[in-house]
């Protein structure tokens, strides 16, 4: 499993992974906060590796999709119809409590509720869990989130991210405070081997720290009925919302940039993570990647061509006490640049 807080490089480590011959025969199963999919059209991937995606909240649905997600990887490859693979990876949304997913995946976890997950339980068991770590953004995130300390207490292997940025320097006496049994590496050292994190094993529940298997255990004697609630699938806790966004036609490059400008201008403003791409009317053939950690607009990045057959405009916005409405009517009154040349259906 591959988890770690919003922004904090998964989707950059799982394609640097997918991209060693080491990583053949692999699956990929992406599960994204909100009601529409993005992380899986940036990952990268082979004819010989399948990908998967699952949303929704993982608070209160990881145990369930993760093995539906697997049931079918395994029912799909005993009937031929996706190429055969050796391991599985299973990357988290940011904002991912890995309890319910540890436990659905781990012996004595989670019960099964279905033969499903008895067939799931004999074909898969969980090797490893790699949370990567932003250390430019990580002080903020541990202050603010108990997710980002969950993530890291369960991690076997914590990989820092952004040390190129930032200094690492201090991070890994603190990582081993939260998680002691934990191995940290560093993604831009020129000795890191990033094809050695998936490794055969079993994830062993009794090596992680006492607070981790406090969390197993309270998740698991969680009232279930309480649980069962109506529960919009873009909004996590009280204060954290994750609004989708869309657009069918293409857009002014100018306006899709003063939109991002505006989003991320102010430090303050509550926003979490932004990623987005977008379909820009000076060559809708080659989308626009976006990318916000907080207040931080990365560059962006014109792909060569459209990862699916989706080509609309679409943007995740995960804030904490956003206010959404307005940034959803700056995101509606973006219209495409007038042209003096006649389109299609004009």
């Amino acid at each position: 499993m591959l988890t770690g807080f919003l922004g904090s490089g998964k989707t950059t480590l799982l394609n640097e992974l997918l991209a060693s011959p080491r990583m053949r025969d692999t699956a990929i199963i992406v599960n994204e906060f909100g009601s529409i999919s993005v992380d899986h059209d940036l990952i990268r991937k082979g004819s010989e590796q399948y990908i998967l995606t699952s949303t929704g909240c993982l608070c209160c649905t990881a145990s369930s999709d993760i093995r539906t997600s697997l049931y079918e990887m395994h029912e799909d490859r005993r009937q031929g119809e996706i190429p055969a693979y050796k391991r599985v990876i299973i990357e988290t949304t940011g904002l991912a409590d890995p309890t319910p997913i540890v436990n659905s995946l781990i012996p004595g976890g989670a019960p099964a509720s279905s033969m499903g997950d008895h067939v799931v339980a004999r074909a898969f068991r969980l090797a490893n869990v790699i949370a990567t770590f932003d250390v430019e953004n990580g002080e903020s995130a541990l202050a603010e989130h108990f997710e980002c300390w969950k993530q890291l207490a369960f991690a076997d292997k914590i990989v820092l991210t952004k040390t190129d940025l930032a200094s690492g320097a201090g991070w890994r006496e603190t990582l081993r405070r939260i998680n002691p049994s934990v191995t940290v590496l560093d993604r831009n050292s020129a000795d890191f081997d990033r094809a050695s994190l998936i490794e055969t094993g079993a994830y062993s529940v009794s090596e992680k720290p006492e607070d981790v298997l406090g969390w197993l255990a309270m998740e698991q004697l969680e009232d279930p009925v309480a649980h069962n609630h109506a529960h919009d699938v873009n909004r996590h806790g009280e204060d954290i919302v994750a609004m989708s966004l869309y657009h069918d036609a293409p857009l002014d490059p100018h306006a899709v940039d003063m939109f991002l400008n505006v989003i991320t201008a102010q430090s303050n403003s509550g926003l979490l993570r932004l990623k987005g791409m977008f379909a820009l009317a000076d060559d809708p053939s080659r989308p626009l990647v976006a990318h916000a950690i907080q207040h931080r607009l990365h560059p962006t990045v014109r792909l060569d061509y459209w990862p699916s057959i989706d080509v609309r405009s679409r943007v995740m916005i995960i804030g904490a006490k956003m206010p959404m409405d307005p940034i959803r009517d700056l995101f509606l009154s973006l219209k495409s640049k007038p042209s003096g040349r006649r389109t299609l259906g004009a």
